[in-house]
This record gives C-alpha cells, sequence and structure tokens, in this order.
C-alpha cells in the first residue's frame, strides 16, 4: 500500500520559542521529515523567534544539531537537508518589548499562508498575539498554534481565550494536543464511522467498560518545578484522556468536518458525571530502580502532588449510562504503553462448558509503542478433544499491515502542523471544549484540596499503587496490565 503525499501550500511559519526544546526535539525535525517526504513545498519559510541572540547562519547550525540528533540516520540526506536549511531564517524578538519586531515584519510575505507557532509559555500568549497585530505581521487570514497548557483552572484558561480573542478569531486559533495527531487516534474514528461492523455494538447494551491508558516509565526530573504545580490531572487528564474519551464515547458527526466533529465532544464533556472522591486513586512514585523518587525529583519534601492518578467515569446520556470508563495515566510505571481497551459484555447465555469460564472480546487499541489494533475474539482450540475455546487475537500492526509505508508513520506534530497550514481545525481544540473540560477538572481537584488528601506511594516500575487495583476489583473487573 502506497502512502499519498499531499502537498500543502507555501507558507511562511514562525516559530516563537525557535531554540527551545520543543522545537529541537519535535517541531523543527517533523518539518524536516515532511520536507523529505516532499509535503513542505520548495519556497516555504520556517523563521525562529527567540531572545536568543543568533544570527541566521547561527539557527541553522542549531537547526542541523537538532537533526543529526532526532532524524534516523537513513533519513538525512545531506543534499535535502541543505536544501531545508537554506528555507531557514531568524529573528531575536523580545516578546514583551519592541526589539525585533519591525524585522519579523520585513521577513513576512503577502503571497503564502502565514501561520505562527506559539512555543512559549502561556504567559507571553496575550503579548506576542498584541505584537502581531500591532506591527501588522498577521491577518485575517493567519493561523497562530498554542501549546498546552492551555490555562490551569477554567477562569485562566478563559482569560487566555478572551486574550486570544481581542486579536485572533476563533477561526484562527489551533490549540494543539498531539495525542490526535497520533495516527491510531486517528483510526478509532475510521474503525467507528467507517465500519458497519462496529457502530451498532459501539453503547451501553454491549460495552461492559473501557480502559484508556498512558503510562510511562520516565519520571519529572528536569520538570519536577513545572510539574509539581500541575501533577497528573492537569497535564494529563485534562486533555490528552480528555480528547481520547471524547472521541470513543461522541455521536457520529453529520459530517467529517472541523465544527461538526468538535460539537459531538463538547456534548460529551458536558455529560460527564461529578467524579466521587472513592472513584479517584492520587499516587506518587517512590525511589527505586536507582532512580529518585517524586518529591526529590520535584524538589519539594511536603509536596502533596500526584505523578499517578486513576479515576472511575461516568457519561450520563442514552449511549453510555451505566458503563464505566476507567482512566490512568502515570510516571515511573512499568512499561511505557499508551492504549484505549474497549471490553465487551459476555454473550447472554454460552452455549459451551468452560472450565477457565468466558473471555471478553476485547478491542485494543494501541497508541504507542507499535501502533495498531487488536481485536480478541473466542474460537475452537484446534484439535480433538471436544469443543474447547480459546482466545486468540486478530492483530493489525500498521508497520506490518501497510508495508514499508506504514512503518514510516508521521510523527504527531508532523500531522497537525500540515493541518494548520492547510487550514483544518478538526484534529484541534475549540475554545468552549477547552472551558468545558476544565469546568468538569475544576471541582475534582477542589476537593481533594480541601480535604488535603496526600497521593499514596507505589514503587518505581510497577503499575501504581495498590488502591488503584481496588477501584475495579469492586466492580469484579481488573486492569489490562501495562507492558510495551
Amino acid at each position: 500500500m502506497v502512502s499519498r503525499v499531499i502537498p500543502v501550500d507555501r507558507f511562511d511559519l514562525v516559530i516563537f520559542g525557535g531554540t527551545g526544546d520543543l522545537a529541537r526535539r519535535k517541531i523543527l525535525p517533523g518539518l524536516y521529515r515532511r520536507f523529505l517526504a516532499g509535503q513542505m513545498p520548495e519556497g516555504s519559510r520556517i523563521i525562529g523567534a527567540a531572545r536568543t541572540e543568533m544570527d541566521r547562519e547561527a539557527f541553522r547550525n542549531f537547526v542541523a544539531e537538532a537533526l543529526d540528533e532526532f532524524v534516523a540516520p537513513g533519513k538525512r540526506e545531506a543534499a535535502v537537508v541543505a536544501r531545508f536549511l537554506e528555507g531557514l531564517d531568524y529573528v531575536a524578538i523580545d516578546a514583551r518589548g519592541e526589539g525585533g519586531w519591525d524585522a519579523l515584519a520585513g521577513l513576512m510575505r503577502k503571497d503564502v499562508v502565514r501561520a505562527f507557532y506559539f512555543s512559549v509559555a502561556p504567559a507571553l500568549f496575550g503579548d506576542i498575539a498584541e505584537r502581531l497585530h500591532q506591527f501588522g505581521i498577521a491577518d485575517g487570514d493567519s493561523r497562530i498554534v498554542v501549546e498546552k497548557p492551555f490555562g490551569r483552572d477554567r477562569d485562566s484558561a478563559r482569560k487566555l481565550n478572551a486574550v486570544l480573542a481581542r486579536h485572533f478569531d476563533e477561526t484562527q486559533i489551533y490549540r494543539i494536543d498531539h495525542y490526535l495527531g497520533k495516527e491510531t487516534v486517528q483510526n478509532l474514528m475510521a474503525v467507528r464511522f467507517a465500519n458497519i461492523l462496529f457502530e451498532p455494538l459501539w453503547n451501553a447494551q454491549y460495552v461492559d467498560h473501557v480502559q484508556i491508558t498512558v503510562a510511562e516509565t520516565v519520571g519529572v526530573g528536569g520538570r519536577g518545578s513545572y510539574y509539581d504545580k500541575s501533577g497528573a490531572m492537569r497535564d494529563m487528564v485534562q486533555n490528552h484522556l480528555m480528547q481520547l474519551l471524547c472521541l470513543i464515547a461522541m455521536e457520529p458527526p453529520n459530517r467529517f468536518e472541523p465544527d461538526a466533529v468538535r460539537d459531538e465532544k463538547l456534548k460529551v464533556i458536558r455529560a460527564l458525571d461529578p467524579v466521587a472522591p472513592e472513584h479517584i486513586v492520587r499516587g506518587q512514585y517512590q525511589a527505586g530502580q536507582g532512580q529518585p523518587g517524586y518529591l526529590a525529583d520535584a524538589e519539594n519534601p511536603a509536596s502533596r502532588t500526584e505523578s499517578y492518578i486513576a479515576l472511575k467515569v461516568q457519561i450520563s446520556n442514552w449511549r453510555w449510562k451505566g458503563t464505566p470508563f476507567y482512566l490512568r495515566t502515570g510516571k515511573r510505571l512499568r512499561a511505557r504503553a499508551s492504549e484505549i481497551a474497549i471490553t465487551f459484555k459476555e454473550p447472554p447465555h454460552s452455549i459451551f462448558e468452560q472450565e477457565e469460564g468466558w473471555k471478553e472480546n476485547v478491542l485494543v487499541i494501541r497508541l504507542q509503542p507499535n501502533e495498531g489494533i487488536n481485536l480478541k475474539v473466542m474460537i475452537k482450540e484446534p484439535g480433538p478433544g471436544g469443543m474447547r475455546l480459546t482466545q486468540v487475537p486478530l492483530d493489525m500492526s500498521f508497520a506490518e499491515a501497510l508495508g514499508e509505508e506504514g512503518a514510516d508513520i508521521p510523527d504527531a506534530y508532523e500531522r497537525l502542523i500540515m493541518d494548520v497550514i492547510r487550514g483544518n481545525q478538526t484534529l484541534f481544540m475549540r475554545g468552549d471544549e477547552v472551558e468545558a473540560a476544565w469546568a468538569w477538572t475544576d471541582p475534582i481537584i477542589a476537593a481533594w484540596e480541601a480535604r488535603g488528601d496526600r497521593p499514596k506511594p507505589y514503587d518505581a516500575g510497577t503499575s501504581g499503587p495498590e488502591d488503584a487495583l481496588m477501584l475495579l476489583h469492586r466492580d469484579g473487573r481488573r486492569w489490562r496490565e501495562i507492558r510495551e
């Protein structure tokens, strides 16, 4: 199967924070890979903008070093790298002052798409947005990309939305969540809405429960001071896991277009029930495996911030009433794995006698690593000796199923940035969606802060706190094993 590469229009992309870690690790290498694939047309330009004083050649050297580190050797063709670097420019800029803005205005062209990536702290969003208009750099067709965290509660998110709305229309604002750029996440929509097989079963009548897991093996070292003000609930659940939940639970939109999809996601968020304290487990990893514990990483021995959280969530609508959604995410767990598992109910009556009991049908969407889809079904065990049943997987790894092209699945940032240039907002969050997510999240956080709850300790390299096991055991269920 050959993957089609559809070039975008020529563009000028300004990356504010162009010398930062995100630009170095993800944005710039991703843009190079799109250039190599032929999707980023010749004549497009990438302009770095940051406080650091450097000239164009120094920025090109900086990017070349980033490509050496974060692009596979087989993809670094010297001639292609040279052509890519020729399209780079740089402006030293003062986000809160006047310095550099005239120079940036002088670089912008009128006959191309203009996009601005705010890879900076949210506190600078308003200053940058204001100066883009003050100096005539942005126009009514320009697009801005803003990174998370988009606020730390509903009030701050509203204020950020208001700041951006003073200078940009909602159709120009792209709130990026890289999880929505993953190939498998988008395939979740294709599996649901492009096949008659699953959609009739995609409801509380047939689905027993849903598990969403995002497990990481790394701790918070290096960003402990930031993370300690955030925690797993704000850092992961309010955005990444919430978006996955919405894609699983939403109703079919009438069209596959940005506002139709986002309208349905918003309905899911507004249908979420409040979460009772007994349906929440928070944890902090302890020292182990030769690594320090959370308190040392955060440099705060009195911290009550969670590095792990598990929740039982209910959706009050006709499709999902009574079907629990179990969400969990954490640092320093057994393996790096992200997956969605939809477990279907048992048949109402089994005609087969089995010693081990029935094993459910489970549809597993793996987000990382080894992106793919796996469906576990019951079949007859081969051989004589009666009708013995066994569970087998119908497994589709994208790398294997799609051949050589499938092995080179674009990174989420690559896909999302190209969508920005196309003007396609389908995979980006709308302002009211963000505020609704915070409106659900805020009371949960406020409740445990008011109670003075302390996170439960858990050993590094495990599946999290023991209390999280009980969250499902009380319902007669088990968490899926965390493994790569």
